[in-house]
This record gives structure tokens, sequence and C-alpha cells, in this order.
């Protein structure tokens, strides 16, 4: 990916907290207010064809004429961003709810990672993940250059004549994306759309963010992207190296203990054991990361202020802390009940050959 479409990513996260903030404060108008008999949507463009996919899951190849006559909506995803498997629930409800009314939803997966090429991890993924509606597997990102997108996630509106209508960047606005959908929906000749609007429950990973209690931003782990590395006399690129880690990082600072190289777009445990440190501030820590054979499992132990999470592990983590590396992904390591304070994050591997690339917290 670009350092270009990753800084814009970045930039879209910043501001998300504050746009959601704003809303909760009256300071941007309820999607309750507005009916969407009175929307205002203008033509922005053309669905571009999708026939540079690489591979179609859940779905015959699917084209703009084929499309014609069903309102479709495209969300660009990739299966390891927080910010898209928070909004997941809500996609998946809208595909449900509207299947039989004309509505189609594909889902573009564009990968962030290396390993988000493969298509047997794409496929595991959108299982587990319970994504049924098409998927277009766009690994070589051609679709999403087509489209001039540069978000995870991304959604874009098409009415049946094939026009872009609408469009939305980043997590949140869900009423008033669902509100356009039933418009396009009825121009397309849909009866009997309802007003009301799907309720969701999101559990887990899929949980809407605490933006309150929010002070860490997303931290990539490669020396392209990465930011306040910790560990005394920097990162050597590209060369294994033994590294210290403090007794206590400032607050968004991370840094290595033991045998790592560190890589461009990852790092990459040697011998273990060994640790990675991370000062946050966040109801949520999560890790992307992987073994880096196929097939290997990795054993890990986390700790919070140098005690074993408890009520605050997350989904991958028992109450002691003890956990598995099994596959490539997004693992939920902490999930703290309130209050929110700056903490102190290890999480020491007990195996090597373990690959780790950004932490994201929620």
């Amino acid at each position: 990916m670009s350092e270009e479409i990753n800084n814009d990513r970045r930039r879209l996260l910043a501001t998300a907290a504050m746009t959601i903030a704003a809303t909760q404060l009256g300071m941007i108008g309820s999607a309750n207010a507005q009916s969407n008999k009175t929307l205002q949507l203008t033509i922005e463009g053309e669905l571009p064809p999708l026939s540079s996919a690489t591979e179609w899951l859940n779905s015959q190849p699917l084209t703009p004429a084929g499309l014609r006559g069903r309102v479709v909506l495209i969300d660009f995803w990739t299966y390891t961003c927080i910010n898209w498997l928070r909004s997941l629930p809500y996609v998946r409800a809208w595909a449900e709810r509207y299947r039989d009314r004309k509505l189609v939803v594909i889902g573009v997966h564009a990968p962030e990672f290396e390993f988000e090429k493969d298509i047997d991890n794409v496929r595991r993924a959108a299982k587990s993940l319970r994504v049924g509606y098409p998927i277009a597997v766009d690994n070589d990102h051609a679709i999403w250059r087509a489209f001039n997108n540069h978000y995870w996630p991304a959604l874009y509106f098409v009415d049946a004549q094939g026009h872009i209508r609408h469009h939305y960047f980043g997590e949140g606005e869900y009423e008033q994306s669902e509100m356009i959908l039933q418009h396009l929906l009825a121009e397309a000749g849909t009866d009997g759309l309802a007003d009301e609007l799907v309720s969701v429950e999101a559990r887990g990973v899929e949980a809407p963010p605490d933006w309150a209690s929010l002070k860490s931003p997303e931290n990539y782990l490669g020396y392209e992207r990465t930011e306040n590395f910790g560990s005394p006399g920097g990162a050597v690129l590209d060369q294994r190296r033994i590294y210290a880690a403090p007794a206590r990082l400032p607050l968004n600072h991370w840094a290595l203990s033991s045998d790592w190289t560190v890589e461009k777009g990852a790092i990459l445990l040697n011998q273990a054991p060994g640790r990675i440190a991370y000062g946050f501030h966040a109801r949520d820590l999560h890790l992307v990361m992987g073994p880096a054979l196929r097939g290997r499992s990795v054993r890990f132990r986390v700790r919070i202020d140098g005690q074993p999470p408890g009520a605050a592990h997350g989904l991958d983590v028992d109450g002691q802390g003890n956990g598995m590396v099994t596959e490539p992904r997004l693992y939920q390591l902490i999930r703290q009940p309130k209050p929110i304070a700056d903490r102190q994050f290890e999480i020491e591997f007990l195996d090597s050959g373990l690959e780790a690339f950004a932490f994201t917290f929620g």
C-alpha cells in the first residue's frame, strides 16, 4: 500500500473521534431529523468495471451491466482493519434485511498487509466474520484505484442505473447510510420499505469504540511507518539485534526486549522469549500479528502494569493473560473496565517465529 494512501488513512482516523464527539454533543445534525424522502443525492460518477478482481468469493463475477436494476453498496475492506470490523455489523445487517429488495452488497477486499493477499486467509476471515455477501478480491488494488479510493472502510452507494450517488469514509453515520439505501431502493421501485432502521448489538471486536477514553492512535511496527520507538539505541533496520525495554514508557511509546529483527512492514521475533511493551490509554488494545510460518502456533502472555489482566482481558486472552497466535489476524488483547488511565502493556512470546504488524485501539 502506498505511503500516500496510508497517510490519508491516518488523517481520517485522527478526525473520527472528534466527528463522533461532535455528533454526540449535538453539533452535527442527527440522521433521524432527516427523512429519506428529502435526501438530495447528486450523481458522483459511474460504477467502474469489477473485472479486475483477482477472485470472487460467495458469488460468480459480477458486472455493472448485470447489476442494472439493483441498488449496489460497495464496501472497501481489509480483514485486519479495526475500523472496518466495527462497521461490519451494520453492513451485514443491511445485506440481510434488503437482500430480497433489490440491494446487492459487494465487499471489495483490498489488502493492507502482504498476508491479506492469501486467498485462504481471506476465505477463512470471511467465514469467521460471517461475511456472506459477494466479495471481490482486489489484491492488485485495481478496483481501489478505479474508485480513486483511499480508505478502509469506504462505502459507495450506487443506484439502479449504475450511478454513484453517495460515498462515506470511515466509521459512523450508520443511520444516514441506511436512509440513503432506502432512498435508492425506493427510486428503484421497491415497495413496502419500513421507516425503522436496523437495530445492531455489536460485540467483541465489532463493538463501538470508547472515543471519549481513546488517547492512543494506531501505530505500525515496521520501520516504514512506525512512531515513538523507545528501546535504547533505536532500531537497527533489517538486522537481528538484542533489544531492551525501559521499565516504564511514555504514553504511546513502544519498545522491544530480546532478539528481534525490525523489518520494513513488521517485526520478527528470532528467539524466544521476547517482549513488546507499549504505553497506551484506551479501553481496547489490539495487535495484528501472526506466525511467521504457516501451521505454527506461538504462545504468549499478556500483562498490564505488570499484572495479569484479570477482568481487563480481551477476547483472545484469558484472565491470566495467556493466549495463542495461530493465524495472521487482529487479536483483541485488552478490553478494560473504567476508569481508563495511562497503562503499560506488555506481551511476552514464549515461542519464536512471531511477526507483529500494528497496534490499534478502541
